[in-house]
């Protein structure tokens, strides 16, 4: 069970960029304390996991780009995807299982992301790899396409990833981030995701 005051960094998993008021915050948890959610915020800014300003008397909170904040927003963000109602974990299992390798990123975007899937829909995910890219995607492909639902795989090095992000053009790494379940590798994901933002990339 996530304890409940990470809950609030939930606000910051599908966009660590956007900046939120306390109110946003507390509506966004179902809070009806103020204190408790003034707590919590003070307690994760002290802790350097949240950074505050003030603008006209009123507190503005973002995730702080350091290694534990980006390892505090991982844990919810994968906490998250796991506790997914109406999804098939058994089939990300599986799939992972077949990926044999040490580190990768598993996102799954599309519709089983909000729960808008019908039984024709495919399962759309994407790894992130260090590298073979194209040898993981034909190692999975048989795997992908005869599992039920299919699996509509897409598979990048991370090099690759975060230059279809700072791409001028639209792309589907650019369409991933902004709707995703991060299911393995959360950590490594917003680390290539905040160094496209020094770069540049924004959504």
């Amino acid at each position: 069970m996530l304890k409940k005051s990470y809950r609030i960094l939930d606000v910051f998993v599908k966009n660590p960029t956007i900046t939120y008021l306390f109110g946003e915050v507390k509506d966004h948890i179902n809070s009806k304390s103020e204190s408790y959610t003034y707590n919590s915020l003070k307690s994760f800014v002290e802790e350097g996991i949240l950074t505050k300003e003030k603008k006209g008397g009123l507190g503005i909170y973002k995730i702080a780009n350091t290694s534990k904040a980006i390892s505090f927003l991982s844990i919810v963000a994968e906490y998250k995807a796991w506790n997914k109602k109406n999804f098939p974990i058994d089939i990300i299992l599986e799939l992972v299982k077949k990926i044999n390798i040490n580190f990768f990123v598993l996102l799954v975007t599309g519709s089983y992301t909000n729960g808008n899937q019908t039984s024709k829909s495919d399962i759309d995910v994407i790894l992130i790899v260090p590298n073979d890219a194209k040898k993981i995607s034909s190692r999975l492909r048989h795997f992908c396409e005869m599992n039920i639902p299919s699996i509509h795989l897409y598979v990048f090095t991370d090099e690759e990833f975060k230059q279809m992000l700072l791409d001028e053009k639209h792309n589907y790494g650019k369409e991933a981030v902004k709707d995703n379940l991060i299911f393995y590798g959360a950590e490594a994901y917003y680390k290539i995701l905040f160094e496209a933002m020094k770069n540049g990339f924004s959504y």
